[in-house]
Parts: structure tokens; C-alpha cells; sequence
């Protein structure tokens, strides 16, 4: 590994979700295709707390949740769900242990982020809870507690591993924006002020106690903003980055912050050859005048994003094609 980054040169990984609902099969196709970085697969096809929010929801201290029609919505106790969402993650902790407890470089979890929490999980009442500044001072504290417990629980289940913590927010962009759209449908919420953003998430981000990366696979990704709260790696989807955004993305290769690139798409389709998929990554650096010898450091390559809605036959495709494509940038311009 690196001085300045946990990863070895030319390491690929994986966004987070893979299809199936058996712990044990995604985690061996991790180990077995990202050995370099691999990460807890998280599997939504079990249902309800095994999806994105209701995850994250389970690791909340002092706030239950539960399933509505209309989605998760805070509750006066714990139930069913959030019981179900603890479950789940206890199930794939335990395959973790059994399978790769000896794991002795680095290893990557993935939780959801403050602000698409709150703009996902409703209030008792109904509307979502980004609507609501102290609801949101109240999830971002309880967040913060529930990842340091689970870094430390993973951390005495891996004690060789040195652990990563992406945080996911794909809503980060239509929070700064406005365009998140009330419960009923018919309005927005108020955009939220950057600095505000950028403390919750640099309260999540120095709980972890871990390395912190901030997944953002939506246009228009604040980059600065990103860096100011303490990421010290961000991952994108390739794919949405525009050339209007290169002083941004230049100035975040210029701090020293890693960057995890989505290459690969990350549904069903025949893969570009394998210098079509490195090319978008060289062409970003040539663009942005860095020398391309310090891709293989800096960069770690993904799929575009979360596998959950891909063929077993192609997960296994497109995380080899990530794994060839690290190499190849690392090895010949």
C-alpha cells in the first residue's frame, strides 16, 4: 500500500450491492475477484432492511424505524423491521468472520449518508425528515454513533484489516439543489446551505474512526464541498462526469484525494473491450494535465455502480473487467 492511501497500486473494488440473497456466495465472488480491496457485499434482494436506507436505518441509536407503503418512516419504538434490518446485517457480519476474519489489508463497508437518509425516511407525520433541521440534527448524531459501533464491530471481527467507510449519498446533489420532492409530490424541499451539509457529514465521517470515502453517483457532485467535510476519497460514476466539472475534479486530484471511478457498467451489457474501458480514465488525466504515471495510485476502479440489478454471470464479468482495467492504467499508458 500506499503512504497516502490504503490501497495497494492498481486495486479495483466494488460500489456495494450484488443480486441474491445468500451472504456467504456474494462475499466468496468478492474475495474471490477484488482481492486487492475487497468490501461486505450488501444484498437488497432480501427485502425490506437489506435495501440502502433500511440498512443504514438499523445502525441508528435511539431512532426505530418501520416500513410504510409510501417507505421507511421513524417510529416510537423498535418493530418488525427494524429488528429485520439488524438481522440481516448480523448474518453478513458473521459470514465476514467465518470468511475472511485472517483478511490483513484493506477492506471496505458501506453506509448510507445523512442527507439521503433524511431525504428518504419519513416523519411520524409524513413528511420526509430533510423538511425538518432539528429531525435531521437528531439523525445525524444517531448516525454517527451507530457507525462508530458498527466500525468497532467489525473491526474486532477483522483485527488485521484496515478498514475503509464509503459513505453513499446519491441524494446529496437535489439536496444542496431543492429538488427534493415533498411526500405528497407536489413541491420541494428547501435546499439545504452547503456548510450544513458539510458538518453532518464531517460529524459521520470523524466517528467512523475509519478511512472515509463519500459515494456520490449522481450529476453535479459537489466535490469541494466533499473534500471541506473530510472525504479523503470520493467515488463516481465516470460516465456523469461532465468536462464543466474538470476545475473541480482537477482540484481534488491537486489535494491528494483518491478517487474511485466508476468504468464499467454496472448492469447487463456486452463490456467494451478492455482499452475502451481505461480510455474515459485516461483521457480524464491527460485532460486534466496529471502525469498518467500516478493513476495506479490514486485511482481505484469500480463498476459505475451498485450491481444489485445484474446477472450472476455478469457480476463476475464486470468486477474481473475492473480488476484488468486497474491493471492495465497502472502498467502501460
Amino acid at each position: 500500500m500506499g503512504d497516502r492511501f490504503p490501497w495497494g497500486t492498481a486495486s479495483a473494488t466494488g460500489v456495494g450491492s450484488y443480486p441474491g440473497t445468500d451472504p456467504a456466495e456474494a462475499l466468496r465472488i468478492v474475495l474471490g475477484e477484488l482481492p486487492d480491496l475487497p468490501h461486505l457485499p450488501e444484498l437488497p434482494d432480501r427485502g425490506p432492511g437489506a435495501d440502502m436506507i433500511g440498512r443504514s436505518a438499523g445502525l441508528l441509536i435511539d431512532l426505530a424505524v418501520h416500513v410504510e407503503p409510501s417507505g421507511w418512516r421513524i417510529s416510537d419504538r423498535p418493530g418488525l423491521d427494524t429488528q429485520r434490518s439488524l438481522d440481516h446485517l448480523a448474518r453478513d457480519l458473521d459470514v465476514l468472520e467465518e470468511l475472511a476474519g485472517e483478511h490483513d489489508g484493506p477492506f471496505k463497508l458501506q453506509v448510507c449518508g445523512p442527507w439521503t437518509l433524511a431525504a428518504a425516511i419519513e416523519l411520524k407525520y409524513g413528511d420526509r425528515m430533510l423538511k425538518d433541521p432539528g429531525a435531521v440534527r437528531d439523525l445525524t448524531g444517531s448516525l454517527a454513533e451507530g457507525v462508530a459501533l458498527h466500525v468497532a464491530d467489525v473491526r474486532r471481527r477483522l483485527p488485521n484489516a484496515d478498514l475503509l467507510i464509503q459513505i453513499d449519498e446519491p441524494a446529496l446533489p437535489a439536496v444542496l439543489a431543492g429538488t427534493v420532492p415533498t411526500a405528497s409530490g407536489f413541491s420541494r424541499l428547501r435546499p439545504v446551505d452547503p456548510p450544513v451539509v458539510a458538518e453532518a457529514l464531517k460529524t459521520v465521517i470523524e466517528a467512523s474512526g475509519a478511512f472515509p470515502i463519500v459515494h456520490c453517483c449522481a450529476p453535479n457532485v459537489p466535490y469541494r464541498l466533499l473534500r471541506e467535510a473530510g472525504a479523503k476519497a470520493l467515488s463516481v460514476d465516470l460516465s456523469l462526469v461532465p468536462r464543466r466539472a474538470d476545475d473541480a475534479v482537477g482540484e481534488t486530484i491537486d489535494a491528494g484525494i483518491g478517487l474511485l471511478l466508476g468504468a464499467v457498467p454496472g448492469h447487463d451489457k456486452p463490456l467494451p473491450a478492455l482499452q475502451a474501458t481505461a480510455g474515459p480514465v485516461r483521457d480524464l488525466w491527460r485532460r486534466l494535465g496529471f502525469p498518467e504515471s500516478t493513476i495506479g495510485e490514486q485511482v481505484v476502479i469500480t463498476p459505475a455502480c451498485g450491481l444489485a440489478g445484474a446477472s450472476p454471470a455478469y457480476v463476475r464479468a464486470a468486477l474481473k473487467r475492473c480488476r484488468e482495467t486497474a491493471r492495465t492504467l497502472h502498467e502501460a499508458p
